[in-house]
């Protein structure tokens, strides 16, 4: 049986999905949530605050429907 090639312990496949993670994490976090929240909930600046945690939150959360919905698909 082959097995997929691995970089840090992740195929490409999951490096892929980590990516638009948090690519689509990001973007949802910028245009759709942060103009609404709170300012203490906002990430304007390079600092870590309590917008990095909201923004990461963000960002599992997107991946989580990534494997659900590849789980779901059978892959």
């Amino acid at each position: 049986m082959a097995t997929a090639r691995q970089f840090l312990g992740a195929t490409s496949r999951r490096w892929l999905e980590y990516l638009i993670a948090i690519l689509l994490g990001n973007a949802i976090y910028s245009f759709s949530l942060a103009p609404h929240l709170p300012v203490v909930l906002r990430h304007p600046t390079a600092a870590l605050d309590w917008g990095v945690l909201v923004d990461f939150v963000v960002c599992v959360a997107v991946y989580g429907l990534i494997r659900l919905g590849t789980h779901l698909h059978g892959r």
